[in-house]
Parts: C-alpha cells; sequence; structure tokens
C-alpha cells in the first residue's frame, strides 16, 4: 500500500511544507519541457503540476489562493485579475532563480 494515499477516514500526513511543494511542482512542470523563466503564465497551466505535486509528497491538494501567496513568498512576482477573466484569477511570473531553486528541488524529491 503506498504509504503516501490516506486512509479511507483519515488525512494524508503532511510530508513536506507548501514551499517545497510549490517549488517541486515548478521543476517539474519545467522537465515537461516547458519554458518557465520569466513569462508570465496563468495559474491555471500550473494547477496540475501543483496536483502532481501533492500527490507524490503525500500532501493534501493546495487552494489556489494557497498556491499564489506560496509562489508570493518564494519570490515569484503573482498578480490577481477579475475572477470573471480567468477560473484560477491570477498569473505569475517565475525567476531564473527561482526555477533554478524549483529544478534542484525537483531533482532532490526525485520523480
Amino acid at each position: 500500500m503506498n504509504s503516501a494515499q490516506p486512509k479511507l477516514f483519515g488525512s494524508a500526513a503532511a510530508t513536506a511544507n507548501l514551499g517545497t511543494v510549490l517549488l517541486y511542482a515548478l521543476g517539474e512542470f519545467q522537465s515537461r519541457g516547458h519554458e518557465l523563466a520569466n513569462r508570465e503564465l496563468a495559474l491555471d497551466r500550473l494547477h496540475m503540476a501543483f496536483v502532481r505535486a501533492c500527490e507524490h509528497l503525500g500532501m493534501p491538494e493546495i487552494s489556489d489562493e494557497a498556491a499564489a501567496n506560496g509562489l508570493r513568498d518564494l519570490g515569484a512576482s503573482v498578480t490577481e485579475i477579475p475572477a470573471y477573466v480567468a477560473k484560477r484569477p491570477y498569473r505569475v511570473k517565475i525567476s531564473a532563480e527561482l526555477c533554478r531553486r524549483a529544478a534542484d528541488v525537483f531533482a532532490k524529491h526525485g520523480v
């Protein structure tokens, strides 16, 4: 049985912090061949990377607001846009340095 999978009536044990999950997700996004550094992306483009990172690291799925705030804390530029424009109303710009950190975290935690 996969130890990261929660029990039927329990919750997943937090094995990583939000920053690690976000960095892992950004590294995973880059590993799929997507350009990330110094590009403005809709948060929706990164959503599935966040879902996969939470699943891989044994964390419950994070909200869009938590992801946006966590990315800000890591040093990303996050712009909120009107909710009627997009389902996930944030635009994110990741620096090259943050991309390097993310690639390191992704490599450290393996595939």
